[in-house]
């Protein structure tokens, strides 16, 4: 006899049990891994190979109808007696971490989903970088899953409270664990996040140590794990994003570290993020203030006696730019009026250069 496999142990919760209610489809299953649209899926009778249906396919606009890792599917059966599993329909998500894709193209790559905490990983040693903590928070932020901070290695830093004083000012109000694999120091903290029905993810940098994190969790070693390089850097090892089942219930999802962090349009998350940036705005004298040479600009005023950070603000303005540059280049209305603005104002200033060339003739 086949033991029935509890999937509250795979992070099934309360969201996702409503919506089988209402369906038609009772074989449930959730996607572990994917590679090239075949997908491995846990199911009550244990794990089956998937793919999707040929019509899902020619209906799909783009990534986002695809499964990913994290979805929670609907099948047309939950063994693997009779060749691949056919996925029906993708349940809705609770959650969603994506970015854009990597390069030139405007695309979205979903990291994984149905999250419910996601641990923003950063090793304390020569990985520590406050500018690309801050682009983690925005796409964690955007992806409706509670952002925690989990700082790694930190038997190799001398200087932890100041890095903490410097996380504190650029992460208000985010939970900040530190945690050292070597040692066990504060690993037991994660804990607390994991239990039946709940998901939890690790993002990062390449070597950061996030695998080495998930192996002393399991108590045992299911992760690759390699030496730190002469530069005290770890080195890469996980290539794809998974699952990972605890004894304690719940999952965790491994992701590969990026390279790059490209965001899309996130700006109510980009708020989120740089909250005391927003409220330092709306003491500016005037509600359209471009923080440049207006009176009254409580922005440049916090620049100018420190209460802002430069650094911060520059990130903040290079940010914002990145989310107006990509919906100007997947939205053709904003991006053709971005264009008219441009000619616009070219011909203002072509006008105002000529009349000003008659006025000294």
């Amino acid at each position: 006899m086949i033991e029935t496999i509890n999937l509250r142990e795979w992070g099934l919760d309360d969201f996702i049990v409503k919506q089988i209610s209402q369906s038609e489809i009772p074989n449930l299953g959730r996607i572990v891994t994917e590679g090239n649209k075949i997908y491995k899926i846990i199911t009550e009778e244990g794990l089956i190979t998937g793919e999707v249906s040929g019509k899902a396919i020619y209906d799909a606009s783009g990534t986002d109808d695809f499964p990913a890792v994290g979805d929670w599917v609907l099948l047309d059966r939950v063994d693997a007696q009779s060749g691949n599993a056919i996925i029906l329909k993708v349940l809705q998500r609770k959650s969603k971490l994506s970015r854009k894709v990597a390069g030139k193209r405007f695309d979205e790559q979903i990291i994984a989903t149905n999250i419910d905490t996601i641990f923003i990983t950063m090793s304390v040693n020569n990985d520590f970088n406050i500018r690309r903590l801050e682009r983690y928070l925005t796409i964690v932020w955007d992806s409706m899953a509670v952002p925690v901070i989990l700082l790694t290695k930190v038997d190799l830093c001398q200087n932890i409270d100041s890095k903490m004083l410097e996380i504190e000012a650029a992460s208000p109000g985010v939970d900040i664990l530190t945690t050292s694999a070597v040692t066990g120091e504060g690993i037991q903290q994660i804990t607390t996040y994991l239990g039946p029905g709940k998901t939890v993810a690790f993002v990062g940098s390449s070597g950061v140590g996030k695998s080495s994190i998930i192996n002393y969790l399991k108590g045992e070693k299911i992760m690759a794990v390699k030496d730190l390089r002469n530069d005290d850097k770890g080195r890469h090892t996980t290539t794809h994003r998974q699952l990972v089942p605890m004894s304690s219930g719940g999952v965790i999802i491994d992701t590969p570290g990026m390279r790059e962090i490209q965001i899309m349009d996130v700006d109510t998350s980009l708020d989120k993020t740089f909250t005391d940036v927003e409220t330092l705005a709306k003491n500016c004298k005037f509600n359209n203030c471009q923080h440049q040479s207006e009176p009254g600009c409580a922005i440049r005023e916090a620049l100018e006696d420190g209460t802002l950070d430069r650094g911060r603000w520059d990130n903040y303005i290079k940010m914002k730019k990145e989310i107006e540059y990509f919906i100007r280049k997947t939205d053709k209305k904003a991006e053709s009026e971005y264009w008219n603005k441009i000619k616009k104002r070219s011909k203002l200033i072509k006008e105002i250069n000529s009349s000003t060339k008659r006025r000294s003739d």
